[in-house]
């Protein structure tokens, strides 16, 4: 990571502290109820998949995050089951890593009643594999809500490397790539 991409991290205009919940760490998602583990897909989403994504079902704006051009956003899907959304993820891609904007589980993989465990892990190990992908090392960074900044070192392996922005490097990055996408 670069002086430079510090700083454009603390420029940022909107900042917006992430606050996901790493339920658990599987090796795909698994059903909360039965344990029963389902492999997934990962799917970029455009403009053209705008029905997709009904308003009323996230917290945030992902038409919005869609529209960014200087975002990517992925949907988190069951294998074979692509028209249902388990979790979606929007990234930048900063020259030297990847910076997630935000995260987010469907409503009904929320709360103490979810139907699936392992879809914020599953989708920051994606964030870490396109990193490798692109030359950066699985380097990704994120600003994290303080009351969670524990929760995310002890689950995603992440450091703080400054206030309250945290970051994945190369030895957590592939753990969890592993974790994920060792099959």
């Amino acid at each position: 990571m670069t002086i430079f991409s510090i700083f454009v991290i603390m420029k940022q205009k909107r900042k917006i502290e992430l606050d996901f919940i790493v339920d658990k760490l599987t090796n795909s998602i698994e059903n909360a109820i039965t344990g029963d583990i389902f492999d997934t897909e990962i799917i970029q989403l455009s403009v053209k998949n705008f029905k997709e994504i009904i308003s009323n079902d996230w917290l945030f704006d992902w038409k919005q995050e869609i529209r960014n051009k200087s975002k990517e956003v992925y949907k988190l899907t069951i294998k074979n089951n692509a028209q249902i959304i388990q979790g979606l993820i929007s990234y930048e891609d900063k020259g030297d890593h990847l910076f997630m904007h935000l995260i987010e589980s469907a409503k009904f993989n929320k709360g103490k009643i979810k139907i699936y465990l392992g879809i914020p892990g599953n989708l920051v190990a994606f964030a870490c594999q396109q990193s490798f992908m692109k030359g950066y090392g699985g380097y990704v960074s994120f600003i994290s809500k303080s009351k969670l900044i524990e929760h995310y070192s002890d689950t995603l392996g992440a450091k703080v490397l400054f206030a309250n922005t945290m970051i994945i490097e190369t030895s957590a990055a592939l753990k969890l790539i592993h974790k994920y996408y060792n099959k």
